[in-house]
């Protein structure tokens, strides 16, 4: 007995090649995914979300459930992550020719179309098992909303207007997180709240869109900055950030908040007076950073501020 245990030892387990090979597969699989959420920008996430958490607050008019918090995070996360997939999925050949993003995963060859595909699905199902523990009405909107991010990736073949297709996706947020509080849209406050993030959306849009410029006219891609220039379209982008100021002003006095969320008013209108700031026509130098670090900056602190004001009252 104690011979035959050494030569296990000795010439090794005979399932040891099967073990090899799932190891193997499953530190490709981790590194598909690692590579996946990297192209996704996974971390941008936080977007959309505070307001999304805003407007949970909101509905509840203090802390909801935890329980709620949780599956609309889930929610959150599984809808732009396939969102966000299957944008560079359907993109990819563009992507592969735009020297700003031929380097991104798939065009580089970094994970395979099959991959992303089962990404996809894999976040789709898990948006759906998240709408599904929330309540009855968010289970029969979640087709809707998922449609709506997966149509977006096409509409810049055929829309100027794709940066507002791009505003009501991520709009929906704090209505969709209005529901699965309350269950219904009975109020104002959730409409102005998602037409904030639909016009604060739109206009960083179009002001990242402003680097594409030449490449969306060359290849036949239509934007405000491709079609009307990059002067006028900074105007258009100045234009709905106004409207993104005026609608929380308006959820503000609804809401009937006080000295925090007043506070939240005007940090959010020194960051969009900052955004626009940062570019102009004849430099996009900064761009990165008006796009991601103040938008990011922006919502969080409205969670935090505005939120905090319905906590403490």
């Amino acid at each position: 007995m104690r011979s035959q245990m050494s030569h296990w030892f000795i010439a090794g387990d005979p399932t040891s090649d099967g073990e090899r090979g799932r190891r193997s597969l499953m530190a490709g699989l981790l590194e598909s995914t690692r590579t996946t959420l990297e192209m996704i920008k996974f971390e941008h996430t936080l977007f959309a979300l505070p307001f999304a958490l805003l407007g949970a607050v909101l509905a509840a008019d203090g802390l909801p459930p935890a329980r709620v918090i949780f599956w609309i995070i889930v929610a959150m996360v599984g809808a732009r992550s396939a969102a966000m997939a299957f944008n560079r999925l359907v993109d990819r050949d563009y992507d592969a020719r735009n020297p700003r993003t031929s380097r991104r995963a798939i065009p580089a060859g970094l994970v395979s179309l099959r991959f992303v595909r089962f990404f996809i699905t894999g976040a789709s199902a898990l948006f759906f098992l998240a709408a599904s523990q929330l309540n009855r009405l968010t289970l029969q909107l979640s087709p809707v909303a998922l449609g709506c991010v997966l149509f977006y990736s096409y509409t810049k073949r055929f829309t100027t207007w794709s940066h507002l297709v791009l505003g009501w996706c991520l709009g929906i947020a704090p209505s969709a997180a209005w529901i699965a509080v309350r269950g219904s849209l009975s109020d104002p406050i959730p409409y102005l709240l998602s037409l904030a993030v639909l016009t604060w959306v739109a206009g960083f849009d179009i002001i990242y869109a402003c680097q594409d410029v030449d490449f969306d006219r060359k290849v036949g891609l239509y934007s405000l900055p491709a079609r009307w220039g990059i002067g006028p379209a900074l105007w258009m982008a100045r234009g709905l950030h106004l409207v993104t100021f005026l609608s929380l002003v308006a959820v503000f006095l609804l809401a009937r908040l006080r000295v925090l969320g007043f506070l939240g008013l005007a940090v959010t209108a020194a960051l969009l007076v900052r955004q626009h700031r940062l570019v102009a026509p004849n430099d996009l130098s900064r761009v990165n950073e008006a796009f991601f670090t103040t938008n990011a900056w922006l919502s969080v602190i409205l969670l935090i501020l505005m939120g905090g004001d319905v906590l403490l009252r």
